[in-house]
């Protein structure tokens, strides 16, 4: 059923995806607010709670309503599924990002470009070169489309086998948020955050997303260069700050012979969204050696579209069996 439940969910997603501001996402960014807000005290053992509470316990109600539909129907808890991975769930959720980058690349409107991927990501690359402007559209697509798809995927499908229904797919997603919009939100003027809480939920996300993206390393090594992209996982991913995104940057670097890693964009913060007017230096923490490869080019971009879309055909298939296997065994 999780089988039928992820391929139904994608496809819907890409005929009808949610819109920016939608009531979902609204929703857990209220709840997650009113967490922070409600049992931030500075302490430790509070910031655990703090966290436990903003993401169990949106993930144990999703597995109640599960086993609670399970009972009457099995249409129902299948329903209910792929309602909860619709709304997890997808490349329209960032893809639109890509795409008009992309486009505007291939126009010939460099500084277009340069624009859409300063709002998509505040950060600021007016002054990169063009070489370092297409390594960060690489490597902000292809974190995104982990967190949004093959993160989510792993996480379902590994809690969902167990029997969980979609708590992996909600602990996964809330995790990641919490642990970005918390630290979003520490610089703001108004709330500010302790770093107690900060860490619980950066650790956390950390400790969530470990096995999820070597599953999905491993995903771009199988549809690209297999031998490349292990070779350049094992030397060159603790070369980044944040180690399951060196994993992840690391096997894309050798399953398509791109160069990835340096310095990171500054960050330029949105003061229409609650961040200091100032934008703020590089942190010297996020640089990373690049790894062995061809300069990115506007060709990486299709090669990296295909990798994506290859890895989700593997997932795909891989699920299928597994779900052939059960029903015949």
């Amino acid at each position: 059923m999780s089988f039928f439940a992820i391929l139904f969910a994608l496809l819907v997603e890409q005929a009808r995806p949610l819109t920016q501001g939608n009531w979902v996402h609204a929703t857990v960014r209220a709840w997650v607010r009113w967490v922070s807000r409600s049992l931030d005290t500075g302490r430790t053992p509070h910031a655990w709670l703090a966290w436990s509470v903003a993401v169990l316990v949106p993930a144990m109600t999703g597995m109640v309503i599960y086993w609670a539909l399970w009972q009457f129907s099995l249409i129902l808890a299948f329903v209910w599924n792929a309602l909860v991975l619709y709304a997890t769930l997808g490349f329209r959720q960032f893809s639109h990002h890509f795409t008009d980058i992309r486009d505007a690349l291939d126009g010939g409107d460099e500084a277009k470009a340069r624009q859409l991927l300063a709002e998509w990501q505040q950060v600021r690359v007016d002054e990169l070169p063009r070489s370092e402007l297409l390594r960060h559209v690489i490597e902000f697509s292809v974190l995104s489309a982990h967190r949004h798809v093959f993160g989510v995927l792993c996480a379902f499908s590994v809690l969902s086998a167990f029997g969980f229904g979609p708590a992996g797919a909600i602990a996964y997603r809330i995790s990641e948020f919490v642990a970005r919009y918390w630290e979003y939100k520490a610089k703001t003027t108004s709330h500010p955050l302790s770093t107690a809480l900060r860490l619980a939920a950066t650790q956390s996300w950390r400790v969530i997303d470990y096995l999820p993206s070597r599953a999905t390393a491993l995903g771009f090594g199988v549809v690209g260069s297999f031998e490349d992209a292990i070779d350049c996982w094992r030397n060159h991913a603790q070369q980044f700050p944040v180690d399951n995104d060196g994993v992840i940057l690391a096997a894309t670097s050798g399953a398509v012979n791109v160069r990835l890693g340096g310095e990171a964009a500054a960050f330029k913060p949105d003061s229409s969204q609650g961040f200091f007017a100032q934008a703020t230096e590089v942190d010297p923490s996020l640089a990373s050696r690049p790894t062995p490869g061809r300069p990115p080019q506007m060709a990486h971009l299709a090669q990296i579209v295909g990798l994506v879309w290859r890895s989700v055909v593997l997932w795909l298939v891989l699920l299928a069996l597994l779900t052939l296997a059960r029903l015949l065994g």
